[in-house]
């Protein structure tokens, strides 16, 4: 959709924005709270942001290559590829109207065991040479925190990593490495579990309110309290002191590989990686889709932050708790109180103050461990990049509650997405956001869900920044028409009459890798994906000619393909 871009920058600089009013019958004013299984299709009945989810089974077994073939494969995709794109130097998109958006994997959660070895080490090795066969750019693989340090603070374990890395580095496949400080298991397609290191969960068990808590004193494990990420509580460091220890310790056991395989580092900051409060936590059906969650300030850290900033502001009384009327985690805003449209308290004085310290408590988090990792991958020829979370549903009302709720200060009236985007930039950061692949139809409208308006609402932000903006989908799709709506999300075009727009996404990751992708209509479909990405919008080749060049491709690697698959599925 093609908006005017002035009129876009104007409400980034915080005029109300008309793009976001959204309208369903007496959406707002009768919102139903059936449950939502009932109110949407089974296969959206989802967390709509990208969890990493669906670790698929592997196994060991694995026919004989045929080495003729191999070669075959690697010396068509050598000439096919015609040359290696870059991984955009900056993360705009390097010379306009040049280079397309490189496709990275995400790695199944399981890639490394907990005995810190390659998971399926033989049908890892056969699929990721089938990746590198389609023209994908690299992979995605989360560094667990729970594996590599889990036995004593400072002793780390990279075993399955060096391996991994090794395997990526030989099949010439790039390599965005994720420091995942959070826990693996509670999201939405969360397969295998790895909890926070056992020290750490020593500590938490002494002190309960290391953990997020809501206000009925239930507490999430997921992610160490950003209230404590100060305090020396983790066997005398702080829980920063701990992930600053935790990335020096990682670039220095892979300095050999760090910007040539390894090009990006992403910092994980919340759940599920994200820079987020864990605020719909599905663990035990604590919140569905698309409920708007609940605050999670109620730790005693917290909330002494909480009163301390209630006192400078000169309202004592706002600092001994957060909003007491804000509802439970699945009721919808009107059923609230503080998130109702008219007369709602989140557009009070006190909403506005407490909004503004639980927003700003999350910027200065990702602001303390950013400037961290600037510092430790500096001069090392990697990109640092900060995943958001796409927060979709309810985004046609008022208030965003659930954006809210999650620590995002995004309203009709007030853009939550800029501030970060500001953060970012100021550390020369990369901007990562899901969701990409959505459409608004697709989402159920009683909810007011509109994913494409809210990828615009960041794209424009990131813009206004000068932040490069990198994108994933939130789900698995192996569809033609979600590859269409990346395709077009990735490009950000505005309005092709605007000046200053004419870049692309920095790069995109696709999630993920399972047996699924490899089956044969499947995997035909996303060559054919990988393909147009890196032809780039403003490529005068036709779009038969590319899907033409694509089926070959297909036909020519796809006994490699079956191998994998095999691999993978038995």
């Amino acid at each position: 959709m093609a908006f005017n871009l002035t009129h876009q920058l104007g409400a980034l600089a915080g005029t109300p924005i008309k793009s976001g009013e959204m309208t369903a019958p007496s959406a707002e004013s009768s919102l139903s709270v059936s449950p939502p299984s009932a109110r949407m299709p089974i296969s959206m009945n989802m967390n709509y942001t990208s969890n990493r989810n669906v670790s698929p089974p592997m196994s060991p077994v694995l026919g004989s290559r045929r080495a003729d073939l191999s070669v075959a494969c690697k010396a068509f995709a050598v000439e096919t590829v015609e040359e290696q794109r870059t991984y955009k130097e900056g993360g705009i998109g390097g010379e306009k109207g040049k280079g397309g958006v490189p496709v990275f994997v995400m790695m199944p959660l399981d890639s490394v065991t907990m005995g810190n070895t390659v998971n399926r080490r033989k049908a890892m090795r056969a699929s990721l040479q089938a990746l590198k066969s389609a023209g994908v750019e690299g992979i995605m693989i989360d560094v667990w925190w729970g594996l590599v340090e889990r036995e004593a603070p400072g002793a780390y374990n990279w075993g399955g990593y060096n391996e991994l890395l090794e395997m990526a580095k030989k099949v010439g496949l790039k390599v965005q490495a994720v420091m995942s400080f959070h826990q693996c298991g509670g999201n939405v397609g969360d397969s295998v579990t790895i909890p926070l290191p056992q020290w750490v969960v020593e500590e938490v068990d002494k002190d309960p309110d290391l953990a997020y808590t809501d206000q009925w004193g239930r507490r999430n494990h997921e992610y160490i309290s950003l209230g404590a990420d100060t305090l020396p509580v983790l066997k005398g460091r702080t829980p920063v002191q701990c992930y600053s220890d935790f990335m020096r310790a990682f670039r220095d056991n892979f300095k050999h590989l760090l910007g040539d395989t390894i090009v990006e580092i992403q910092v994980g900051m919340g759940p599920a990686g994200e820079l987020r409060y864990p605020s719909y936590p599905e663990q035990d059906g604590t919140w569905r889709f698309p409920g708007i969650g609940a605050f999670q300030c109620y730790d005693k850290y917290s909330l002494s932050s909480l009163k301390a900033a209630a006192e400078a502001y000169g309202k004592p009384e706002w600092g001994g708790t957060g909003p007491t009327d804000a509802g439970h985690y699945n009721n919808w805003p009107e059923d609230t109180q503080f998130f109702k449209k008219e007369d709602g308290g989140w557009n009070t004085e006190y909403g506005e103050f407490f909004l503004t310290w639980y927003s700003q408590m999350l910027l200065d988090h990702g602001e303390r461990i950013l400037s961290s990792a600037k510092s430790i991958f500096q001069d090392t020829g990697v990109k640092i990049s900060v995943k958001v979370a796409g927060i979709h549903w309810h985004y046609g009302t008022r208030s965003h509650a659930p954006e809210l709720t999650a620590g995002y200060y995004n309203t009709r009236f007030r853009d939550g997405y800029l501030p970060i985007a500001q953060m970012l930039a100021r550390h020369n950061a990369i901007f990562n956001f899901t969701c990409i692949e959505m459409r608004d139809h697709e989402q159920p409208q009683d909810a007011l869900c509109a994913p494409e308006k809210l990828v615009n609402q960041v794209a424009l932000a990131t813009l206004a920044a000068e932040v490069p903006l990198a994108g994933e989908n939130a789900l698995p799709r192996y569809d033609d028409y979600a590859h269409e709506q990346i395709l077009k999300a990735s490009a950000l075009s505005f309005d092709q009459n605007s000046e200053g727009e004419n870049r692309e996404m920095c790069a995109f990751t696709y999630l993920r890798m399972n047996p699924e992708l490899f089956k044969a209509d499947n995997w035909g479909k996303f060559v054919g994906f990988v393909k147009k990405m890196g032809e780039g919008r403003d490529s005068d080749r036709c779009r038969e000619e590319v899907e033409r060049e694509a089926e070959h491709f297909v036909h020519v690697t796809q006994p490699l393909v079956q191998e994998a698959a095999v691999a993978l599925t038995h």
